[in-house]
C-alpha cells in the first residue's frame, strides 16, 4: 500500500479566510484571496519535511474545493489561483496529485492515507488519519 499525504489549502496551509473581505471577493467570483492568502505555517519548513517523507516513499497530494456555488468559469480560474499560488510558495514540492475540485466533492473519494484539513467533517469521513491544521508541521516530523 502506498504512503501517501494531502493537504487542504484554504485555512489549512493558505489563509484564504484571514484576506480582509474574503467573502465578499468569493461571492463577486474574484479570484483575488487565492492569490494573496498568506501561508498559515512556515512554508520552507514544510517543503523540507514533504522533500523528506518523498525520499521515503510517500506520494504527497493536494485535496482542496473551489468556490462553494461558484460558476464553472469561477472554479477554473480559482483552480489556476490555487495552482499558482502552490507555485509559488511550495515551488521545491513536486507534488504527485493534486486535485482542486467542486465545492463538496468528498474528500474520501480522491485519496487515502494521512489528510490535513481544517473542516471537521472532511476528517470524520477521511478513511485514513486526518489531522486539523494546527501541527501539521510536528505531525510530519514523526514519519
Amino acid at each position: 500500500m502506498t504512503k501517501a499525504i494531502y493537504f487542504d489549502m484554504d485555512g489549512t496551509i493558505a489563509d484564504l479566510y484571514g484576506v480582509k473581505n474574503w467573502l465578499d471577493f468569493l461571492l463577486a467570483e474574484d479570484t483575488t484571496p487565492y492569490s494573496e492568502a498568506k501561508p498559515l505555517i512556515n512554508l520552507n519548513t514544510l517543503a523540507r519535511l514533504l522533500n523528506k517523507l518523498q525520499h521515503k516513499g510517500f506520494k504527497i497530494g493536494i485535496i482542496s474545493w473551489t468556490a462553494k456555488n461558484g460558476s464553472k468559469e469561477y472554479n477554473k480560474k480559482v483552480e489556476t489561483a490555487k495552482l499558482n499560488w502552490l507555485n509559488k510558495h511550495l515551488k521545491s514540492v513536486h507534488f504527485d496529485e493534486i486535485y482542486i475540485v467542486n465545492y463538496g466533492t468528498p474528500k474520501q473519494t480522491l485519496g487515502k492515507g494521512i489528510l490535513f484539513d481544517d473542516e471537521e467533517q472532511n476528517r470524520k469521513t477521511w478513511t485514513g488519519k486526518a489531522y486539523d491544521e494546527k501541527n501539521i508541521l510536528n505531525v510530519l516530523k514523526t514519519y
